[in-house]
This record gives structure tokens, sequence and C-alpha cells, in this order.
């Protein structure tokens, strides 16, 4: 099976191609490099990945890689992730996360891809009027950037639909694990950040805000099932299920690495945060068969790891 990434180099997109090409898909990539890490794209020069520079905005870069490769499946990862950003430039995050989605997913159909699976994120749902949240929640995002995940994900349904071929909607939660963008991360990187500076983590808000934290790993294995399901059509939550304290979640990262005496600082709480968010995956569970198996302390100890190593490369 032919599988198109696009995003390939970044944080998740790298993981997943490699993944599934030692799975033994063809894969390639597609990506712009504008936010990738020289990491990334060694691991997938390393895995024997290929890819072209491409944007998913211009559609003469998107046709030149999906004539040439005819995926069956799309993966579409590309997208601008960070919430923070996304409500000073919401007209970019519009740009790129609707238009590039509009651009990518109709080339792909136009060259005979038969499934197209989008990753969209938890953003959608805004914040949550009961918990867990499943896929039958309400959306209302409180952000542009969630706003443009939403519009992406009725813009793959309407589309396929048309062309009478099938998507997957991964609701993504909170991924994290090594090859994390640090200028685009979330809570985990940049806490391990302010730990290499010697200066104490950052806390927004009282701490007391929940999020479902899932591993990268963990990730792609559910984008694998989402890649060969029979359940087709339909939108699936992937996350860990369970909720962590953001300050406990910090506490666990200092404990991790060895840095328990920098007491975390707290600030004002950020535009556009929720304040609580988990997820209910009984769906992926029992249609794909999804079942994360990296814990939390676990997942920590190997991003710790990674990015101490990391840091102590860059210093050479």
């Amino acid at each position: 099976m032919r599988v198109l990434v696009t995003g390939c180099c970044g944080f998740i997109g790298s993981h997943l191609a490699v993944y599934l090409r030692c799975r033994g898909y063809d894969v390639y990539g597609l990506d712009n490099l504008s936010r990738a890490t020289r990491e990334s794209v060694r691991a997938l020069e390393e895995g024997g990945v290929g890819y072209r520079v491409a944007d998913i905005t211009s559609p003469d870069q998107v046709v030149e890689v999906v004539r040439l490769f005819k995926p069956d499946v799309l993966v579409h990862l590309a997208a601008l992730v960070d919430v923070e950003e996304s409500v000073r430039r919401p007209s970019l995050y519009t740009y790129v996360n609707v238009y590039g989605t509009s651009v990518v997913v109709e080339k792909a159909l136009e060259y005979g891809v038969e499934r197209v699976v989008y990753i969209s994120s938890a953003a959608v749902y805004g914040e949550p009027r009961r918990l867990p949240v499943s896929e039958e929640h309400p959306t209302n995002p409180t952000n542009p950037y969630g706003v443009t995940k939403l519009a992406g994900e009725h813009l793959v349904k309407t589309m396929c639909r048309l062309a009478r071929k099938h998507y997957v909607v991964l609701r993504l939660f909170n991924v994290y694990g090594p090859r994390q963008n640090p200028s685009y991360a979330g809570v985990v990187v940049k806490t391990l950040e302010r730990i290499a500076a010697g200066k104490p983590p950052i806390v927004y808000g009282d701490g007391m805000q929940t999020r479902d934290m899932v591993y990268v790993g963990d990730v792609v294995e559910a984008i694998e099932r989402a890649i060969e399901t029979q359940y087709v059509d339909e939108i699936y939550n992937i996350g860990s299920g369970k909720p962590v304290k953001i300050k406990d979640l910090v506490n666990l990262i200092l404990e991790l690495a060895g840095k328990k005496e920098l007491k975390p600082i707290h600030a004002p709480p950020r535009p556009g945060d929720i304040r609580h968010s988990y997820a209910d995956i009984s769906k992926a569970r029992k249609m794909l068969g999804f079942e994360p198996k990296t814990g939390l302390r676990e997942g920590l100890a190997k991003t710790v790891e990674w990015y101490m190593r990391r840091r102590l490369s860059c210093t050479k």
C-alpha cells in the first residue's frame, strides 16, 4: 500500500513515516520544512523514507507529488499547530490549515487516492460540557487553531463523500514524546527547556487544569489502524483516556529530570486555553482496536532522556 504523509518532517509525521516504512508500507512524504527540525529530517533519511519539499498551499507543488507517487492513502498531518500563535495570526492559520487542506485533499482525490486520514485535534471541542469527551460531544472551539481544524474536518468529509472515497478523522489529544519541536511544543518540552536553562517551569493559571497526555508511539499505531480499518467515514478520539493535572505533570517532569528543587512559578492563564479535557476513547478501542500502551511516567521518562541526550549533543 502506498501512503503519502503530509507534514512528514514534523514531530508526529516523522515518527509515523518511519514507523509505516518499518511496517512494510511504501511511504513518501511532503513537507515545506518551515517548522521541521534537523533531528526529524535526519530520522526520515536514516529510516529510508523519501520526501519532497513542497507546500500544501501550492496546487502545482502538490500535483507534482501526487502525480508521481500515486498514493492509495493520504495521511494529512501538515498544519500550523500553535494555539497562542493562532490567536495572534488567525488569517495565517486559516490559509494553511483550511485552504492548504482543501488543496492537498482535492489533488489527492483527483489522482486516485482511495482514503484520506485527516489528523484533527481535541481543540475542536473547546471547553467540554461533560467529561470524558466523546466524539458526540458538541464542537465549539475557543481559539482559531481549533476553528481551522474543525473546518478541515468538514472539508475532508464533504470532499470525500462527493468523490465517493473514504475518510477517517482522528481527533488527537495532547501528544508528547521525542523530537517535539521546542518552538511549537506543549507543556512537556517547554518545561524541559526551562529546566535545562536552570529556570523554574512556568504553570499558566493555578495548575489544576487537566489534559489527556498521549505518547507519540501510541498515536502512530492509531494512525496505522485508521489506514487499515474497515470502519471508515468515522471520527475517532485518540488519547490516553486519563486526565492529569498540569501541576502534577510538571512536578513529574521535574522528578524525572532530577530537578525537584526548581519549584514551578505561576503566570496568568493564556487566551484560548481550556480548563479541563480528557478523551473517551471507547469508540477507538471498539472499532479500531486502539489501546494506548505507554503510561505517563514511562513516556515522560523516554522524553526526558531524549531531551537531555539532544541537549548534550548540541553542546559538543
